[in-house]
């Protein structure tokens, strides 16, 4: 246990994952087979010791409910502390009580809970971001240098352009500017992922309500750069940020590989997830499957290449399924093909349909959809 607090934004959407974010927000998108997007940085969390997490919900979140439940899979199903699910409420506004427009207005919704807060310092992070982080080693960082703020950022560009935020570094990784929207040139793109004691963040979270600022990067990093020391903790990882559809794909489709699975997903930091005990998954004897992802409880008596199928999806005898994204317990009738799509839970595609999309656009059918 050490003495960092965690805080998860999970309320973003993005109208550009269309049928994905239907019925849930971006944090609850299922991802690699087994998980949820929020897996991975509720994980970070865990695996560097933290105990206490609270996480900030809008709307559209019955499915991160099921799914988070009391976080007794990830250890912190607790008396005390533990998981906090922080559903909207506390600030009177003109906007209504469930809307919010930034981080800090969510903060702001939640003060009280900031306020009983136990540990010294706080990590808050977006929920839609795919990565595996030594937020520990951040933590050290931040200690030793004494910053403000802290935080981690990427050389490699991950999210759609003006959609980011982006830190010039100087000696030492200090930061010397902070830009939203257009990278500078050698800039960093942060990832999200901010460590700052409790008392600065109680602090700038008065200030920008008192003042109606909502935007973090823009109100906080930006606005009050020469007031504060802002350092960034550089990360050569493996990073996805989901903001389409097309990215939904791409990134799922990157899981394929040895190098980036390994990345992803490491023993000494494992990502957690909720547990469905199922059994093992079934290959018929005809059946042919090469360079894809099996979850538990598949049934595969058809052909699978290079595809991603969830728990408990079904493959009947003379289905061929290729380069598509099947999630839970969709069922793909006998003789039926598809290539290049993405199938949300429970979707049953009957006996001889053809689906075909593109790797750019993939098609993608709703949940409990039949075709």
């Amino acid at each position: 246990m050490n003495d960092l607090h965690g805080l998860i934004f999970a309320y973003n959407t993005n109208t550009r994952l269309k049928e994905l974010t239907e019925h849930r927000t971006v944090s609850s998108i299922p991802f690699g087979g087994r998980y949820r997007i929020i897996d991975f940085m509720l994980s970070n969390m865990v695996n560097a010791g933290v105990t206490d997490v609270g996480v900030i919900m809008r709307d559209s979140y019955q499915s991160l409910l099921d799914h988070l439940g009391s976080g007794k899979d990830w250890d912190l199903a607790r008396k005390r502390g533990g998981l906090r699910l922080l559903p909207p409420f506390g600030l009177p506004s003109v906007h209504g009580p469930a809307f919010f427009r930034g981080q800090m207005e969510a903060l702001a919704c939640v003060s009280d809970y900031l306020s009983h807060i136990r540990q010294e310092y706080v990590c808050i992070a977006n929920g839609d971001i795919v990565v595996n982080l030594p937020l520990e080693s951040v933590l050290d960082q931040h200690l030793r240098t004494g910053a403000d703020v802290t935080c981690v950022c990427t050389p490699h560009p991950i999210s759609e352009p003006g959609t980011a935020t982006y830190v010039s570094l100087g000696k030492s990784n200090i930061v010397t500017d902070v830009v939203v929207g257009r990278p500078e040139v050698n800039s960093y793109e942060t990832l999200g992922v901010y460590i700052m004691s409790k008392k600065f963040l109680e602090s700038v979270t008065a200030y920008c309500h008192g003042h109606n600022l909502y935007d973090f990067e823009r109100d906080v990093l930006q606005r009050m750069r020469d007031q504060i020391t802002i350092y960034a903790f550089p990360f050569e990882g493996y990073v996805a940020h989901l903001q389409s559809t097309a990215q939904y794909f791409k990134h799922s489709m990157d899981l394929l590989s040895p190098e980036v699975r390994s990345s992803l997903f490491l023993r000494s930091r494992p990502i957690k997830t909720k547990v469905r005990d199922e059994t093992s998954a079934y290959y018929g004897p005809d059946s042919s499957v090469s360079n894809s992802v099996l979850a538990d409880g598949c049934i595969v008596e058809g052909t699978v290449e290079n595809s991603i199928l969830f728990r408990g999806v079904r493959v009947e005898q003379g289905a061929v399924v290729k380069n598509s994204i099947l999630l839970q317990d969709t069922m793909v009738s006998a003789d039926a093909q598809l290539n290049y799509a993405i199938c949300d839970k429970n979707v049953n595609i009957h006996k001889g349909r053809i689906l075909m999309g593109h790797d750019s656009y993939p098609i993608a059918i709703s949940k409990n959809t039949s075709v």
